[in-house]
């Protein structure tokens, strides 16, 4: 019999005045109940019982020691109803990581309405274009673009992005338009380290026809690279949803659409699978139905 069985035991002959009565409201037998009562009297060293053929009576110990009891079992009743609040309403910190574009234009401000509707919670959100160890950096949930290796994480499915290369208007109207990838060498190129770090670009949906770029300007930095685009100095490679808001507008345009790798998913990924606290379900369950809305992730 445990300390917290013992208590509880201790509690109910208190009450009962009676080891066969006590023993029968927790479902148990009665010499169980006497053993635990003996075995908690013998550590302490007292006794909290006087014991007749007719009754059982606290000792003076005995009745201070039952209001401790009453307080210690009150308080972890209290920390368990607490406990099955937080399972069942979202509160406290909620970590996530995801690219920076993505996080910029699509995590914080669905984040920031999510915050709204849950008055408990608050974010903390880490956006780097690397991959996040989720346990060792202590993060609840990454956004991940790409395929996903075998793990034990779960996740889940909100979209796709493509990867593109854009222009503007004007830079086509003076340089014309690259009808395939092997176009690409008499073009100027932006490159955006974190999306096309390397001076091989491949194409088609198993990437199988490679051109090698020498850009005129390499920047770290994808928000960058489009503003430069977007003035019609180059080309760059980004992914869709990075320029969907400059498609809409006109202000950039994709080419060699038909060259394009395959799609690559989005996903919602954490590591506390079906017991996921309320704030991770919460959340995934909130982010996904927008996400899942939004054209340029389609």
């Amino acid at each position: 019999m445990d300390r917290l069985q013992t208590l509880e035991v201790f509690i109910a002959v208190a009450e009962a005045e009676s080891f066969a009565s006590g023993a029968r409201k927790l479902g148990l037998s009665s010499p169980s109940a006497t053993r635990g009562i003996n075995a908690l009297e013998e550590r302490l060293g007292v006794r909290l019982f006087t014991r007749t053929t007719r009754r059982v009576r606290l000792t003076s110990v005995g009745q201070a020691y039952l209001e401790d009891a009453r307080h210690l079992l009150a308080q972890l009743q209290a920390a368990d109803d607490a406990a099955r609040g937080a399972a069942s309403n979202p509160v406290g910190q909620l970590r996530i990581t995801c690219p920076t574009e993505f996080g910029r234009i699509h995590v914080a401000p669905l984040l920031t309405d999510f915050l709204d509707r849950h008055p408990g919670m608050t974010a903390d959100v880490v956006m780097v274009d690397r991959v996040v160890n989720l346990v060792e950096e202590g993060i609840d949930l990454a956004v991940r673009i790409g395929e996903l290796p075998s793990s034990g994480l779960t996740a889940v499915r909100v979209g796709h992005v493509r990867r593109m290369i854009c222009g503007a208007p004007s830079y086509f109207a003076a340089h014309g338009i690259p009808v395939t990838p092997a176009d690409l060498a008499s073009h100027q190129i932006v490159s955006a380290a974190g999306i096309s770090p390397v001076a091989e670009w491949r194409f088609g949906p198993d990437l199988q026809e490679a051109v090698r770029v020498k850009p005129r300007l390499t920047v770290s930095s994808v928000a960058t690279a489009i503003s430069v685009a977007r003035q019609g100095w180059g080309l760059c490679r980004v992914l869709s949803y990075q320029i969907g808001p400059d498609l809409d507008a006109g202000t950039l345009q994709s080419v060699l659409g038909d060259f394009e790798p395959a799609p690559l998913p989005v996903h919602l990924v954490h590591a506390e699978g079906r017991r996921a606290p309320a704030k991770i379900r919460a959340f995934v369950d909130f982010a996904k139905h927008r996400l899942r809305s939004v054209p340029i992730l389609k």
